[in-house]
């Protein structure tokens, strides 16, 4: 992967913006107190960025931290201006992430929690997904954007790439069932098929915006809406969280990530 920056990246179709206001605004649509500063952070020197250790370690003196994001799980790390989440491993991360990364589990959240009517936008390059001791092979294995990310137990995910080819659109509520994924429950709010190339760079954008009716939902590959809905029954989900991505057995690039008022 050396020597690749972004002026090598070469994106496919021209990507509509999912930022356009919504016809027939309703009780729970933006108003201009709703606005935030755009979110676009942006990496520098090559090296680890920010990891899990650091996140059961917080303040620790050989943590490495980050302003903008939180690994909850796996490593993230900087390539000549973009994010990588190594090649993961079922492996637990030291506080340099230099045996191991985790990243076969990746979950990175940006420390931000005030992204309401969001749209998000970022490039993206995966390569096929693999399997570990640890994380066997799953249908749901791939890459996928986050909206409104409150806890590990409620938010929505996007997924943009799955091992099976889909597209989908998830929420995730707290649940006191035991067999409950990190302590919630998901629910299926739409799906299609959409797959994407492996070792390509492709363009994802994914939009929360309330409405009357509830919360209306995109996602769109390389320029093309994929997805479209409105979630009738979000709950707490209507109100403002956090952004990111998760990653399941697969290596993944990124660059350009942006969080802005929708």
């Amino acid at each position: 992967m050396a020597g690749l920056t972004r002026r090598h990246l070469i994106w496919a179709g021209a990507a509509g913006s999912l930022g356009a206001a919504v016809a027939g605004v309703g009780a729970w649509e933006m108003s201009d107190r709703d606005a935030f500063p755009e979110f676009r952070p942006r990496f520098g020197a090559d090296g680890l960025v920010t990891n899990e250790w650091a996140f059961r370690n917080p303040h620790g003196p050989r943590a490495h931290e980050s302003s903008d994001w939180v690994a909850t799980s796996g490593s993230l790390f900087a390539r000549g201006g973009l994010g990588w989440s190594g090649r993961p491993d079922a492996g637990k991360a030291g506080p340099d992430s230099r045996t191991a990364d985790g990243s076969a589990v990746f979950r990175l959240v940006s420390r931000r929690r005030d992204f309401g009517p969001v749209a998000v936008s970022v490039n993206v390059r995966l390569q096929p997904p693999i399997t570990t001791a640890r994380t066997p092979r799953q249908d749901w294995d791939g890459a996928h954007v986050w909206l409104r990310y409150h806890s590990p137990q409620e938010l929505y995910a996007f997924s943009f790439r799955r091992r099976d080819g889909a597209v989908v659109i998830k929420r995730k509520v707290p649940s006191d069932d035991a067999a409950a994924v990190e302590g919630g429950d998901y629910t299926t709010v739409a799906e299609s098929r959409h797959a994407i190339s492996y070792g390509d760079w492709h363009r994802v954008d994914a939009s929360a915006v309330n409405t009357s009716s509830g919360v209306r939902l995109r996602l769109a590959v390389d320029g093309t809406e994929v997805l479209h809905t409105v979630d009738r029954t979000p709950g707490p989900l209507t109100k403002p969280g956090g952004v990111g991505l998760r990653g399941d057995n697969s290596e993944l690039w990124f660059a350009d990530f942006r969080a802005r008022s929708a």
